[in-house]
């Protein structure tokens, strides 16, 4: 079977992990990246930090781009 040019791009998956305190910023934060093309990578995450009396959110997220190489110098966040 032939390759077509169409077989041949690249795809990348990226991921990222979004945290910060439990209010309305952090959900303004998923919000956006949602908005931006992200998806939802499992459920989101809580934990309490005692010190600061606070819960923390954590929701991993990830975006495939076509035609992206992963590279370490990447910014995910520009995606």
């Amino acid at each position: 079977m032939a390759s077509s040019p169409l077989n041949l791009r690249k795809k990348l998956t990226a991921y990222r992990y979004l945290t910060g305190p439990d209010d309305a910023a952090f959900c303004h934060r998923v919000t956006e990246a949602l908005n931006q093309g992200w998806s939802l990578y499992g459920p989101p995450t809580l934990t309490f930090d005692a010190t600061k009396g606070r819960v923390i959110c954590g929701q991993a997220i990830t975006k495939d781009v076509e035609g992206a190489e992963y590279s370490s110098e990447l910014k995910l966040s520009e995606l």
